[in-house]
């Protein structure tokens, strides 16, 4: 016999899917699905727990349980595509904003990430994302002006990439990624419309041309709720290990 919280996970589940629940509305509380049910609190916060485990709430303090927008945008985790690539391929309203640009000495912290001496000049950008008129990526990037000359705040405002392939004429091959969820800085919650959320999401993305040149190192700070990260997993042959 199925344990209770998970028929009530499913219900929940498929009526969200349905269109009961819309995206970016509040579930009812526990207490009052806990009378509807006819369940413990408990029951009901095992069933909630697990919605959120499987990305169709987002708990928020304070608020409750925030239903989440199943058709989120998906970056692929083991590709490399820019956010105006993503934008022509997602529908709705995407821009950028440049919130700073400059060209400064690296400093010991981003000479380690980039393996630079301290005083190798860095480009130094950060862009705000907005999709629909929310602001909900951060992206800190930093890249080596031996290997990225005559960059401009307009290129950042377009694409870096773009300036990169077309008229610098380099091949970007690969990149090395590293994800974490952590509090909001005061930095996040300044920039980004965080709507009450506590988490976000931090891609480090260590990218390199095709000579294996580590040219950028670029920071992105995601809202939780607006993305998916998607991979595509093979199972190996273990006998062959």
């Amino acid at each position: 016999m199925q344990k209770k919280y998970l028929s009530i996970y499913e219900e929940i589940a498929r009526q969200i899917q349905d269109g009961h629940y819309a995206p970016k509305t509040i579930l009812p509380s526990e207490n009052e699905f806990a009378d509807s049910y006819q369940t413990s609190r408990e029951t009901i916060r095992k069933a909630l727990n697990l919605l959120a485990q499987n990305g169709f709430i987002q708990k928020i303090r304070g608020k409750g349980s925030l239903v989440l927008d199943l058709k989120r945008h998906q970056f692929p985790i083991s590709g490399l595509i820019s956010f105006k690539e993503l934008a022509e391929n997602m529908g709705g309203t995407a821009e950028t904003s440049v919130e700073e640009f400059k060209l400064d000495p690296a400093g010991r912290e981003i000479a380690r990430e980039l393996n630079v001496a301290d005083d190798d000049q860095i480009w130094k950008v950060k862009r705000v994302r907005h999709i629909n008129g929310e602001r909900v990526i951060l992206d800190k990037d930093f890249l080596v002006e031996q290997h990225v000359p005559g960059l401009t705040r307009d290129h950042c405002e377009n694409s870096i990439f773009e300036f990169i392939e077309k008229k610098l004429e380099r091949k970007i091959s690969f990149a090395k990624k590293e994800f974490t969820v952590e509090a909001p800085s005061e930095e996040d919650k300044q920039l980004l419309d965080m709507e009450g959320f506590h988490a976000i999401v931090i891609v480090k993305n260590y990218i390199y041309f095709d000579d294996a040149t580590l040219f950028q190192y670029t920071e992105s700070r995601h809202r939780p709720d607006k993305f998916r990260f998607v991979d595509f997993a093979r199972r190996m042959d273990t006998k062959s290990l």
